[in-house]
């Protein structure tokens, strides 16, 4: 199969992006793979081949979310002789699908670039956990990518089991299929030939059937798959790296490892727009800093002992505020530190400056100084 741009998703926005770069010596490519010293690149008539980053793009990226990653648009400087192409800028990004480093870290770790359908799968057994679902969901839609929800191995499940997992999903606000992976039966019309230029990714845990899809929409036996493992309730990570790959009707898929935790990477707004409901019921308690545990008046803590509300709800909502709130905090914390850094530079560069002119006017006690 011959990959040409537009099958990778390159579009007149991109390509105005690239021609203001105004080298045409550079080519444009797409990552599809990352490790810890280079990247692996897609372009045109090149197929794929590893290239490097320039020091520049390294030094002027504020964080690690903002590098190259999987996913994105990038200028390749073809280089001169054995040595490697370089990545000499990153085109505009449509989006990011992210979540937060695990651990204590205020970091920002993107999960895929450039993404427009972004697919959980789970099933209705030990996986099954609608409130690391809601999670996905909250990320997912602040990327502003489309949401898609797969409940696998369908075939095996109790039938009255499945029907209240796809009901509480669908309760959500998103689309939600229960699908036998291994025999592609239950999908969607956007999995069965995935649109020319579509990037879509793929979450959830191990041992759920992730590589089992995979496999599926790539028509072969590209990844190894895992079962969950009957003591431990929890999967072999089957997918090692995060990796881009082109599918057999055009469209593009991200594979991610599987991810056993989902930690938050948003902001109070974005939380307040998947939680309307609860929003709505905040705006009605008596204190505005309400925090909704056992002030007086509290609208939601109302709601939720006369029923409105569901108890699950409720104490996820109040656990992703508390997670928002410290992200937010660190990240404070960390801007507070980084300003007094560069404060100090900045004082460190004049009081080095004003030196050498001292210097220089003891040497030449003829120059006239300002």
């Amino acid at each position: 199969m011959t990959v040409t741009l537009e099958m990778l998703g390159w579009n007149e926005a991109l390509a105005a992006a690239f021609r203001a770069l105004e080298h045409p010596e550079w080519y444009p490519a797409r990552i599809i793979r990352e490790t810890k010293i280079n990247f692996t690149v897609i372009a045109k008539g090149k197929g794929d081949h590893d290239v490097v980053l320039s020091g520049k793009l390294w030094h002027d990226a504020a964080t690690d979310a903002d590098l190259p990653t999987v996913g994105d648009w990038v200028a390749v400087d073809p280089g001169k002789g054995d040595d490697l192409p370089v990545i000499r800028a990153l085109l505009p990004r449509r989006n990011r699908f992210s979540r937060k480093v695990p651990g204590r870290s205020c970091a920002e770790q993107v999960i895929g670039a450039n993404v427009d359908v972004v697919i959980v799968v789970t099933d209705p057994g030990s996986d099954y956990n609608l409130r690391r679902i809601e999670r996905y969901l909250t990320l997912i839609r602040k990327c502003g990518a489309r949401p898609l929800v797969l409940i696998n191995k369908a075939d095996t499940a109790d039938p009255e089991l499945l029907e209240r997992c796809c009901r509480e999903v669908a309760e959500l606000g998103t689309e939600v299929y229960p699908v036998v992976a291994l025999y592609r039966k239950g999908y969607p019309k956007l999995l069965r030939r995935v649109p020319k230029g579509t990037t879509i990714t793929v979450v959830g845990s191990s041992g759920v059937g992730k590589s089992t899809l995979v496999n599926s929409l790539l028509g072969g036996e590209w990844l190894e798959t895992g079962e969950v493992n009957e003591v431990t309730g929890k999967g072999r990570h089957t997918t090692v790296a995060r990796e881009l790959v082109v599918l057999p009707g055009g469209g593009v898929l991200i594979d991610n490892p599987g991810m056993r935790e989902i930690r938050m990477w948003t902001d109070a707004e974005t939380l307040r727009a998947e939680f309307a409901d609860m929003s709505e019921l905040a705006s009605h308690c008596r204190f505005a800093d309400c925090s909704h545990r056992k002030d007086a008046g509290c609208a939601i803590r109302a709601a939720l002992e006369s029923g409105l509300i569901s108890p699950e709800r409720y104490e996820h909502f109040l656990n992703l505020d508390a997670e928002i709130a410290e992200l937010e905090k660190r990240a404070e914390k960390r801007r507070m530190t980084l300003e007094r850094v560069t404060r100090r530079e900045k004082r460190d560069i004049l009081r080095n400056k004003h030196d050498r002119d001292e210097h220089r006017s003891n040497q030449n006690p003829h120059r006239q100084r300002y």
